[in-house]
């Protein structure tokens, strides 16, 4: 049973690896697909080993006479009813508190 444990855990590795990349849907996808075959473990690692991390980015009302948001990842202000960051591209999330 332990054997069986350790296989599923390496066999899994680029998926553990990958669970806080941007990309892990497709990473995890090609692990479960085509893991078995050597070349699909090793590339479905080296994707996951090179992707870069998922990083929150948060939209915060600059104040009330000039409605604008602050993108959290490059800096830019933008103006308070943006989707996207007009500088990075990057999704903007509503901040609750």
């Amino acid at each position: 049973m332990f054997t069986f444990a350790f296989c599923l855990l390496v066999y899994f590795l680029p998926s553990i690896i990958a669970h806080e990349k941007r990309s892990f849907g497709g990473i995890f996808v090609l692990n479960l697909l085509l893991g078995w075959t050597v070349i699909g473990w090793f590339v479905a690692l080296i994707w996951a080993c090179t992707d870069e991390p998922s990083i929150p980015v948060y939209r915060v009302s600059a104040g009330a006479a000039r409605p604008a948001c602050y993108c959290s990842r490059c800096g830019a202000m933008g103006p308070a009813v943006a989707s996207y960051c007009w500088a990075c591209g990057s999704r903007l999330q509503e901040l609750h508190g």
